[in-house]
């Protein structure tokens, strides 16, 4: 007994020591979007004093940097990710449950080219993908979430196809037997059923595509259209110089609502997960 509490209290210190080193870049970005730039520069990791602290001048500099608005870029970002997810969610769901219903060769292969997917790299296809996009007219925040279908489907039909085998075959049949077609059963009975999984799902794309900096950037017009980490990017002035503390401070803005869906949504990912993956 007293071997098993010291070890958890061991581990309790481990996980404690790994958790303030994943949290240190975040405080210390924090820490510096109140900093003016020469204690940046000077003093990284030290807190703002008298002399260094500025109040919200850099959140106010990051905004209005430049001729292109940050909100602009905010509002590029909030579309693509809210488009996105909403096409994956639903096209893959869907996807999924023909997958596991219909025993076929050609169900099977496209569940193993989706898993396949998941292990190609970017790298191997970013410009390749990036001509296909332009041929194709997909550079747009209107249309490059239909390329984020492509690369998110992988993960999210392996997740809804093991979390829809766990579904009794029997509610859909008496569905059918009410007089319900094949999209209203899937709308009005499976998809309600996916809730666990639709939001675990929800939340990795989610995440995923907000902090996504290089598929926007190879594909996306960037005279016309700017995500937030581009945007970022892009934070230079004359000669060059880049205005350390606006990029802290537009870092932090970009931060925090992801935070925020994050750790109202966090219960739901490892239920998720584990109902997706270990089902059927």
């Amino acid at each position: 007994m007293k071997k098993e509490i010291a070890r958890r209290k061991w581990l309790t210190g481990v996980f404690i020591v790994v958790c303030v080193i994943y949290l240190m870049p975040i405080f210390t970005v924090l820490m510096n979007s109140f900093k003016a730039n020469a204690a940046i520069n000077t003093d990284t990791f030290a807190f703002p004093n008298a002399q260094s602290y500025v109040g919200t001048d850099n959140y106010v500099n990051g905004i209005n940097f430049g001729e292109y608005p940050f909100l602009k870029s905010a509002g590029y970002s909030l579309l693509i990710t809210i488009t996105s997810s909403a096409l994956i969610l639903v096209c893959t769901s869907m996807a999924a449950w023909y997958i596991s219903r219909v025993n076929s060769v050609f169900a099977r292969i496209i569940y193993y080219l989706c898993v396949f997917s998941m292990v190609v790299p970017f790298q191997m296809v970013m410009f390749t993908l990036a001509k296909t996009a332009n041929t194709l007219h997909l550079d747009t925040p209107y249309t490059i979430p239909v390329i984020y279908l492509g690369f998110g489907a992988g993960l999210a039909v392996f997740m809804f196809a093991g979390f829809v085998k766990g579904i009794p075959l029997e509610i859909e049949e008496a569905a059918a037997i009410d007089g319900c077609g094949p999209l209203r059963t899937f709308f009005l009975v499976v998809f309600p059923m996916l809730k666990p999984v639709l939001i675990s799902v929800g939340v990795l794309e989610i995440m995923w595509i907000w902090n996504d900096y290089l598929l926007p950037y190879l594909v996306l017009d960037r005279t016309k259209y700017k995500t937030i980490p581009i945007h970022i990017q892009y934070l230079q002035g004359s000669y060059g110089h880049v205005d350390l503390g606006a990029v802290m401070a537009l870092i932090v803005i970009s931060i925090v609502p992801i935070v925020v869906f994050y750790l109202t949504a966090q219960k739901y990912i490892i239920k998720g997960v584990v109902e997706g993956a270990v089902k059927g």
